[in-house]
């Protein structure tokens, strides 16, 4: 037998096994209805809150408090709450919100352990600087970062960005001898997401599909982001106010706003229709070195020439540039 002929013999043999009944054993589910399935999963997430128990000493504003000690215990055979003046049942203490997604109404819950102290609360669309530890509702930790990380929430599950804008950032920070960040007073806090407002039909990791989530997590800190830099916020680009950047497109062309640099399509940048008067003298917005000659307030969204209601960025009729 030549090498030719062997070589032959070997690629028909694993076309042979490639053909196998293999294939006989992949099953496709098909994708569920959303809102039946957020019929399901709220069931689950009241059922486990009705099973479930907190030390109440948790919500005394506790800034300093270690994800590992934010315990959630199961309630003993018998049913009963050890110690009820100590320990309260979840279904007493979380609160409900709803939202719309994919033209579902869906219920989510945060039990909130620490407002945080700063002013501040990052926008669904924004920045943020958090540290997490996400779980199943039978406890497996599928995901978990003890050390701050950065996100940029528009890049996160859905039930992220609707529960983050509840809680405050930290109020200040120490920058410590070894180089390492304290936060102090940062939000903290348990969110419970049905499936719907997480992974849904994909199966992530070790998260199976139609899978209910938990996150401990604490917030440090949030950066508003404009994505195409045209000095209106990423999360004011939401004008349908739905949190979802993506299907807001006010010229109708290829790109949604949050990512189009003219929004209106009038031939005018977003940013050159700043027209109002320059209120920061201390920032030189046109980069000539003299910050006092500068047109506009580094706000587009305030700018209406023609006073129709409508701000020039968004209306093709306002083509006034602070360039003309």
């Amino acid at each position: 037998m030549n090498l030719k002929t062997y070589i032959t013999l070997i690629v028909l043999l694993i076309i042979i096994l490639s053909c196998g009944d293999d294939d006989n054993d992949i099953v496709e589910i098909p994708e569920a209805d959303r809102t039946e399935q957020q019929v399901i999963d709220n069931d689950s997430l009241v059922s486990f809150f009705q099973s479930h128990y907190v030390d109440e000493s948790l919500l005394t504003n506790n800034s300093i408090i270690s994800f590992n000690d934010i315990e959630i215990n199961t309630l003993p055979e018998d049913g009963e709450l050890p110690d009820p003046n100590q320990n309260t049942l979840l279904i007493d203490l979380v609160e409900t919100l709803t939202t719309t997604y994919f033209d579902v109404e869906y219920e989510y819950y945060i039990l909130k352990i620490n407002q945080g102290g700063s002013d501040n609360s990052p926008n669904f669309s924004d920045k943020v600087r958090v540290s997490y530890e996400g779980s199943l509702m039978d406890d497996t930790i599928f995901d978990s970062s003890i050390t701050p990380v950065d996100f940029d929430l528009t890049s996160t599950i859905a039930g992220w960005g609707r529960v983050l804008p509840e809680f405050n950032n930290a109020e200040n920070f120490d920058i410590n001898s070894d180089g390492t960040v304290t936060y102090n007073n940062p939000g903290i806090g348990i969110m419970f997401l049905p499936s719907g407002l997480g992974y849904y039909s994909a199966a992530a990791g070790s998260v199976p599909v139609y899978s209910n989530l938990i996150f401990k997590f604490k917030v440090f800190q949030s950066e508003v982001n404009d994505h195409d830099f045209d000095n209106v916020p990423s999360n004011l680009e939401d004008i349908n106010g739905d949190y979802d950047l993506t299907n807001d497109n006010s010229d109708d062309d290829t790109f949604a706003d949050f990512v189009d640099s003219d929004d209106d399509n009038d031939g005018t940048l977003t940013i050159d229709e700043d027209l109002e008067p320059d209120s920061d003298l201390t920032v030189d917005r046109d980069g000539d070195g003299d910050p006092t000659n500068d047109i506009g307030d580094g706000d587009p969204t305030n700018d209406d020439t023609d006073g129709d209601g409508i701000p020039n960025y968004l209306d093709p009729d306002d083509t006034a540039s602070r360039d003309d």
